[in-house]
């Protein structure tokens, strides 16, 4: 690997922006992609092996490639340390997300109610900010409170969060939106938030609503398509 390859592939993970590195066999030949000045096919393979998160050997216009996949951690923030939160976390360890729950209730935000998981009793909008949401990142709001909601929703929307979700039924999520737009937040902006949150399974206890919320979330990062929820007018 040369210096130049090195230092712009080590840039890129600082700056969490997803990369490949890509190496031509058998002669070693190493690029970054994706680049403009790689060929079509090159770049639209690259994009798989990041979506797969799978890297492998590909061949490209007759030469074969190896295409080492560099991708930043996978995470998933949680507002609201409340019981759903308690059941979704494990269920989002094991597909591979680290998580943060934040939630300033110091009674609630516990290492004893969420051993093993990074705690922020920041508020809402100050965790995001320090947490630097971006394309690998998932937002889940829980709290019902708009104090603690809407901070982190404002922050999320101007993220490149791949999926937003907030907890409610559907006139809390009427009224939430009410609130973004009154923040400024666009039409096109709002439509990225899943609410309420979660597949419609019918779910009632908290450990069947983090299931819900988890197969969505999953959904959408695997680009599966959803059901069409209700729209909400303005």
């Amino acid at each position: 690997m040369t210096p130049e390859v090195l230092a712009a592939l080590e840039a890129a993970k600082r700056d969490k922006r997803p990369i490949v590195l890509a190496t031509r066999l058998p002669d070693g030949e190493q690029r970054l992609l994706p680049d403009p000045a790689a060929p079509a096919a090159l770049n639209s393979a690259a994009e798989q092996v990041l979506a797969s998160d799978q890297s492998g050997t590909v061949k490209i216009e007759g030469t074969d490639w190896f295409l080492h996949a560099h991708n930043p951690p996978l995470r998933l923030v949680v507002v609201g340390a409340v019981h759903i939160a308690q059941a979704l976390v494990p269920f989002a360890t094991q597909c591979g997300f680290a998580v943060t729950v934040v939630d300033p209730r110091r009674s609630f935000a516990s290492d004893e109610r969420f051993p093993n998981v990074t705690v922020s009793t920041a508020w809402p909008d100050e965790a995001m900010d320090e947490l630097k949401p971006d394309s690998r990142t998932a937002i889940v709001t829980l709290t019902h409170d708009p104090k603690l909601d809407d901070p982190a929703l404002d922050r999320a929307l101007k993220s490149s969060a791949f999926y937003i979700g907030s907890l409610g039924s559907r006139r809390t999520h009427a009224a939430r939106l009410k609130r973004l737009r009154e923040l400024g937040h666009s039409e096109t902006a709002l439509a990225r938030i899943q609410g309420p949150v979660g597949l419609n399974i019918e779910a009632v206890t908290a450990p069947e609503i983090a299931l819900s919320i988890i197969a969505e979330l999953v959904a959408v990062r695997r680009g599966a398509s959803l059901p069409q929820k209700q729209s909400i007018a303005a």
